[in-house]
């Protein structure tokens, strides 16, 4: 059965005589949303359907009802804590060992099962992808409109373990490439996609050195490939040469995210309360 997610918005003075479509456009809408709810005939007023080409009129009220597509099943014996949730987002504080989304391999036990128990009949739409082994935060938008808003406007802080080393920090800048004949490993290569990782050392432990890193870009396994092109591959990394004699899985993890809240327009800074 299909769900919907409706919102009101009201045509400030600013917005007077423009078109609906102009208008949602300059509170964020794609142009794929809007496609949609001209499709759907998701734009209304007292009932009436309006049409993106439509001029507003200060102070009248449109209902926008999103369509939503089935979700994955529900499971609710998953327990993931919540970090953070309004109308249009919600943040999970994802364990390692957990994928994100259902494969074959895994039905049942993913993030996106336990967002369909948390968040019933929402499509799950996470906006920064965690590999299965990589824990902490994860933001979804409930909404599409809050899908697109939250694209432009998220920051992630990301923390990690590396051998010791007397290094503090430092910027990599080196171009990453999918390694060949591979579908998953990727690689250094100057045929590659420009990449930039800023990294600083935090904590030195006796057996390793706890590390902040901050992406320019998102490339594919970004973290992973720049430390261990610089000699310090992630703890327990054996994709890419890390020491898994103490652990299994890359010990990395999303550890802070920030974002536009869609509802309110002011900047969320949200914690994971996870520890490496």
């Amino acid at each position: 059965m299909e769900k919907v997610y409706e919102r009101k918005l009201t045509v400030s003075e600013a917005e007077e005589g423009i078109t609906v479509k102009e208008m949602l456009r300059g509170r964020g809408f794609s142009r794929r949303l809007m496609t949609k709810l001209r499709e759907t005939e998701g734009i209304r007023e007292d009932g009436r359907v309006v049409r993106l080409c439509d001029k507003c009129r200060c102070g009248q009220v449109l209902t926008v009802t999103e369509p939503e597509n089935s979700p994955p099943e529900p499971n609710y014996s998953l327990n993931v804590p919540v970090l953070y949730e309004d109308r249009d987002v919600i943040v999970f504080d994802k364990p390692a060992d957990m994928p994100v989304h259902e494969s074959i391999k895994h039905r049942g036990d993913t993030l996106a099962n336990c967002y369909a128990a948390v968040c019933a009949g929402l499509t799950f739409r996470p906006v920064n992808r965690l590999d299965r082994d990589t824990a902490g935060c994860v933001v979804a938008a409930k909404t599409r409109y809050g899908a697109a808003i939250l694209q432009g406007s998220i920051e992630k802080v990301y923390t990690g373990l590396v051998p010791p080393t007397k290094l503090s920090g430092g910027r990599i800048c080196a171009p990453i490439a999918r390694q060949e004949e591979s579908i998953i490993l990727r690689c250094v290569r100057d045929d590659g996609k420009f990449a930039a990782t800023c990294w600083q050392v935090i904590e030195r432990r006796a057996d390793s050195t706890l590390c902040r890193f901050m992406l320019e870009t998102g490339r594919t396994h970004q973290i992973r490939v720049h430390m261990a092109h610089i000699g310090l591959p992630l703890l327990g990394d054996d994709m890419y040469g890390g020491d898994c004699s103490a652990r299994t899985g890359q010990a990395l993890m999303c550890s802070e995210v920030s974002f536009i809240s869609p509802d309110s327009g002011e900047r969320v800074r949200v914690f994971s309360n996870r520890k490496l």
